[in-house]
């Protein structure tokens, strides 16, 4: 668990509370980006987060190196809508909102899980 306090890059989708629209997005501080989109929300309504009330994580991938994070960014954005929705179904089925998650212990236990194979893992060689 030590190799996660020295190098995070965090890929992650966002939602609005309808969960009808998804934002991809990259940072090296999940939580200081979703408190971020929160603030966008109320006040910053021309950023896509914040105008489509998108501020409920809903996914995540660690990375430790950022030029891997990008790339996984980039392959999400270009996944379509159900190939996003299946992707997160596969970490997330009940698509809970993960935002308070982010703050305690849980998400090292979420990213003990992946390693470990019990959510399907991305794949960056499938050309989606």
């Amino acid at each position: 668990m030590n190799n996660y306090n020295k190098h995070n890059y965090w890929v992650y989708i966002t939602t609005n509370p309808k969960k009808t629209v998804l934002y991809t997005g990259v940072t090296n501080d999940l939580q200081r980006r979703i408190s971020e989109h929160i603030m966008n929300n109320a006040t910053d309504r021309n950023t896509f987060a914040g105008k489509f009330f998108c501020y409920n994580l809903i996914y995540f991938e660690h990375f430790s190196f950022v030029q891997d994070a990008i790339s996984r960014e980039k392959q999400i954005k270009l996944l379509t809508r159900a190939k996003k929705e299946a992707l997160i179904n596969a970490f997330n089925p009940e698509w809970r909102f993960l935002n308070e998650d982010i703050k305690s212990q849980t998400i090292f236990e979420k990213l003990k899980s992946i390693e470990l194979g019990e959510i399907l893992p991305y794949n960056f060689d499938k050309k989606e």
